[in-house]
């Protein structure tokens, strides 16, 4: 990797691109392919209906990023605003004309592919969280009035994605924006306040959850208390994972999933899948990629000029966000959470999900090989 050497000047687009971090890009292929592998397996050995389609979009996905990357970061300061506009708008036609599929309203299809608005909405808030932060002072937003805005800017889409309804979309959302609002400085107390009323409005809450959302919250809680219905896909996803024992079944041959025991074995419980034929030791593969791809995020942060604090933020909420993507999904195919329908990015089939994370992982690496500059607003 060719370090920089001019201070604060612009780099050219040669510059830009023998400077991007290689090892970030190269684990990102990688769980790429785990992934593309994971899904010929599901199907039985065939490249349809999922492998293929996954390989090209991730091509595609490839080169979004590499697009994001050497664009200038000056970009995506003018387009935080416009863009956050536009994907609330989109948010608001998917609930109002949106495609409907398996009893939720998320998608705008636009014939050949299905849109999820909510999706590009993980970018749009950071953009416009990062904007807002870095044109507040520290001590504004210490104070109450300082964070009605911001509040307010992760409120209404949150509410929109609610009522598709997509419970897990919007607490991704809501737990991304949290961890902006305390990297910019707001107090602990005001956390634990927010807390406070969340759990004092939970039976009024738990009023507007629909029967589904409620039979998820009380399956976790207890999940042998219906083993044939609600319990059921957590129930065999811990099957799957204790079945591919320390080196896991072998390829092609996870009982769980070829056998249609698993609930989506492609999507969002691909990792039991992957854990099943793998094992211990290749589900811990998938982690430690993920742990080596988180922790580059973070590093990039903190190498950004101390002038930059867009920069900065950006990357620390796009992070978080591929951070929560990891977590949740994990945590729900292993019981440690609630199910909430959140897919493993780079290795659940999918095409919106996987086309905004390249997004975001570019514009990560947008700041990155920028970060000996100032940001010229």
């Amino acid at each position: 990797m060719i370090m920089l050497l001019r201070k604060n000047q612009e780099l050219s687009l040669k510059e830009r691109f023998l400077n991007l971090n290689f090892i970030f890009i190269g684990i990102i292929i990688l769980l790429a392919s785990i992934g593309c592998i994971t899904l010929y397996s599901v199907a039985g050995g065939k490249l349809s209906p999922w492998a293929l389609n996954q390989a090209v979009r991730f091509g595609m996905g490839l080169l979004i990023m590499l697009i994001a990357a050497l664009i200038q970061p000056e970009f995506y300061y003018k387009i935080a605003t416009p863009f956050y506009i536009f994907t609330l708008v989109l948010l608001i036609i998917v609930d109002t004309v949106g495609h409907i599929g398996m009893g939720a309203q998320r998608w705008i299809n636009l014939g050949f592919f299905n849109l999820q608005p909510s999706e590009l909405m993980k970018i749009a808030i950071v953009l416009e969280l990062a904007k807002y932060f870095s044109l507040t002072s520290y001590e504004n937003i210490r104070t109450i009035k300082g964070i009605i805005i911001p509040v307010i800017l992760v409120a209404v889409p949150v509410a929109f994605v609610m009522l598709q309804p997509d419970l897990g979309t919007s607490l991704m959302l809501l737990f991304c924006a949290v961890a902006m609002f305390y990297l910019a400085g707001v107090q602990w107390w005001k956390f634990a306040l927010g807390a406070g009323a969340v759990i004092a409005a939970t039976p009024v809450l738990w009023h507007f959850l629909h029967d589904y959302q409620k039979n998820r919250i009380l399956t976790f809680l207890d999940p042998e208390r219906d083993p044939l219905n609600t319990g059921y896909h957590i129930i065999q996803a811990k099957i799957a994972l204790g079945s591919g024992g320390l080196w896991g079944k072998g390829f092609l041959s996870g009982t769980q999933s070829h056998l249609n025991f698993l609930p989506e074995p492609h999507t969002d419980f691909i990792f039991t899948t992957y854990s099943e034929e793998f094992g211990m030791m290749g589900g811990a593969l998938v982690l430690f990629l993920n742990l080596i791809l988180i922790s580059y995020g973070y590093w990039f942060a903190f190498r950004i000029h101390n002038s930059n604090y867009f920069g900065k933020m950006v990357i620390l909420g796009l992070n978080t966000n591929y951070f929560l993507y990891v977590f949740i999904n994990i945590a729900m195919v292993t019981g440690l959470l609630p199910v909430v329908g959140i897919p493993l990015p780079l290795i659940s089939y999918g095409g919106t999900v996987i086309l905004t994370v390249m997004t975001s992982f570019g514009i990560m690496l947008s700041f990155y090989t920028n970060r000996d500059r100032e940001l010229k607003k």
